[in-house]
């Protein structure tokens, strides 16, 4: 029979931290996400973190007597603790230590499909492993299975290789995650060869970023059943990119991708193993910062995505923000404002005004005109058909007169050929 978790959550509020009530939130959400039931909390409001039991070592008997009342087996902290933090919350507290990462770095494990998301939650983890190889020892020995320890590839055989081979480990899956990221790269090359808009979903973990592919994929390729990305209303649904081509009624085509969602405190191991993975939005033309508007606290979730983009170098972009979610709020959906779009990608509300607000922005360098092209220049007549957008084809005397759509750089090339423009 597995032994039921049940943990006593602890946090520290530094400098009387305005996000500190969400986080703690947020932990018990993570908690829950990892199948841990959560029976008290404990916070303590402090300038600094006490650098030996990270919170004050007067309040670790007030941590005592919560474990004892609620009959836990298990505390979790609110920060990431050095290792030696472990080893005395461990030794103090005589019962599982479990920081905010190692509970991301879990569920991280539990949610990746595909093989390079299951590589860098392994490096990641390894990663938080190798200085703490002492105190997670300890913690295994004191409870096997659950939260910490179910993590695949990072259970307790991996905790008894020494140092040296975590570290051999750490690089080969770092050569191997380089041919997948260079895979990519060539991927990206071939796209922006090829000059389709680049347009990436971002946000906070479970805003809706994959419910909203799925929206689109649905209006805009109505065949593709098998398109669809895996979406549910949990904490990091999504660790895999998705990219789906979005083509619209007057072919203009986009590339729509989906990111792993943040969260705050997002572990540095983890947006270092992830980042070839989030860069798929730096490149991009256009970010959709999607918000779960029916958030309370939906505006500091803006600000931690913003500055977790911030952090992996994403900057610099033009951005519209998907306010998710709004028809659970008083606010009137679709409403659409100068960069926004207030909506809900579940009952599929809001989903064209959003894909024309995109249009207004990866599309703007697009001129209507009406060319002659003489019957010797074939190969331009073949040109424009794949690059640009026509709405008619008539065979005159003197060559073929297209009315198009095209790239005003198109349009510069070739204006030679062009007989009359709207």
């Amino acid at each position: 029979m597995e032994l039921i978790q049940k943990a006593v959550l602890v946090g520290v509020n530094l400098n009387q931290h305005t996000d500190f009530e969400y986080s703690m939130q947020e932990l018990a959400n993570l908690a829950a996400a990892c199948h841990v039931e959560v029976v008290g909390e404990l916070t303590q409001n402090l300038t600094r973190v006490n650098p030996s039991h990270y919170i004050g070592t007067g309040k670790i008997q007030d941590v005592l007597s919560l474990i004892a009342k609620k009959d836990a087996n298990m505390v979790i902290f609110n920060d990431e603790l050095s290792p030696s933090q472990i080893r005395n919350l461990e030794a103090d507290l005589d019962c599982k230590v479990i920081d905010r990462t190692l509970l991301i770095l879990d569920i991280f494990a539990e949610r990746a499909k595909t093989k390079e998301a299951q590589l860098q939650v392994e490096v990641a983890q390894l990663s938080y492993m190798l200085p703490r190889l002492i105190g997670l020892r300890n913690s295994l020995g004191r409870q096997s299975g659950g939260v910490g320890t179910r993590n695949r590839g990072a259970g307790e055989t991996k905790l008894e290789l020494d140092r040296r081979r975590i570290e051999e480990r750490i690089s080969a899956l770092n050569k191997e995650l380089e041919s997948l990221v260079a895979h990519r790269q060539t991927q990206r090359k071939q796209r922006r060869k090829n000059e389709i808009p680049v347009v990436s979903l971002v946000g906070y973990t479970n805003a809706g970023k994959s419910t909203i592919m799925n929206a689109m994929v649905e209006l805009f390729s109505p065949s593709a059943e098998n398109k669809q990305v895996f979406e549910k209303d949990m904490l990091f649904a999504t660790l895999d990119t998705s990219i789906r081509n979005i083509t619209l009624q007057d072919n203009k085509s986009f590339l729509l991708t989906d990111t792993v969602g943040f969260v705050s405190k997002l572990p540095h191991h983890l947006v270092k193993a992830f980042r070839s993975t989030l860069e798929e939005a730096a490149e991009a033309d256009l970010l959709i910062h999607v918000v779960d508007y029916s958030n309370l606290y939906y505006e500091q979730l803006i600000n931690i995505t913003n500055e977790t983009l911030k952090q992996i170098g994403v900057k610099d972009v033009p951005t519209i923000y998907a306010y998710n979610k709004a028809d659970l709020t008083q606010k009137k959906v679709p409403d659409v404002q100068a960069e926004a779009v207030y909506l809900s990608a579940k009952q599929r509300i809001g989903i064209e005004e959003l894909v024309g607000l995109i249009g207004s922005h990866i599309f703007k360098d697009y001129v209507s005109c009406v060319m002659l092209i003489p019957y010797d220049q074939g190969q331009l007549v073949s040109y424009f058909n794949e690059k640009a957008h026509i709405l008619a084809t008539e065979y005159e005397q003197e060559g073929t007169k297209l009315t198009l759509e095209c790239k005003k750089a198109d349009w510069d090339k070739y204006r030679h050929y062009v007989i009359s423009e709207e």
